[in-house]
């Protein structure tokens, strides 16, 4: 298992990654590490977990990991929110996050995902999607992250992130949806 500040290499990576993270700073900082070293855009990243297991504050630092100066916040109600920065590099950059949690029937969300990964594509963004069960399908090359607290009754007890690079299906038990006890 890996701290947040240690991480894959971003080549030829083809398993998990785990870490432990003892609070919303660490969550914060693995999601700028994923974007500076590992999660070149465009690319969709499909954000699994629980309420308030830290998804929001990990695409917070994934966009502080793109340049994104802009304030971060949950697209719960908007669905979705569109941001633009600068890299290090003086590359623009672009990130997409929708939020699918109010979507229950599959065909909605599925019409939604379509959109907005065609503007991420236009973009050249990554598209961070959080509740992607919403979906009726995982999208063909999306990295996926799982969220889960250490302790649900204490969300100051941290978390554990979980990384899949690009999948087979959801009905694929060959990648458990959740780390072992």
């Amino acid at each position: 298992m890996e701290s947040a500040t240690a991480g894959p290499a971003a080549t030829n990576w083809t398993g998990s990654q785990e870490w432990r993270l003892a609070d919303v700073r660490a969550t914060w900082a693995l999601g700028r590490q994923l974007a500076e070293q590992l999660l070149t855009p465009p690319l969709t990243l499909l954000l699994e977990g629980d309420l308030g297991a830290g998804k929001t504050c990990l695409v917070q630092g994934l966009a502080a990991g793109l340049g994104i100066a802009e304030p971060i916040t949950s697209p719960t109600f908007a669905l979705a929110q569109h941001y633009g920065g600068q890299n290090d590099c003086g590359q623009r950059t672009a990130l997409v996050h929708l939020d699918l949690y109010r979507l229950e029937q599959a065909a909605a969300a599925d019409e939604l995902f379509a959109q907005e990964e065609e503007i991420a594509l236009d973009l050249g963004a990554l598209l961070a999607v959080e509740w992607p069960q919403r979906l009726s399908g995982p999208p063909p090359g999306a990295w996926r992250l799982q969220m889960q607290l250490l302790d649900a009754s204490d969300p100051d007890r941290g978390r554990l992130a979980r990384l899949w690079p690009p999948s087979p299906p959801w009905g694929d038990t060959s990648q458990p949806l959740a780390p072992g006890p």
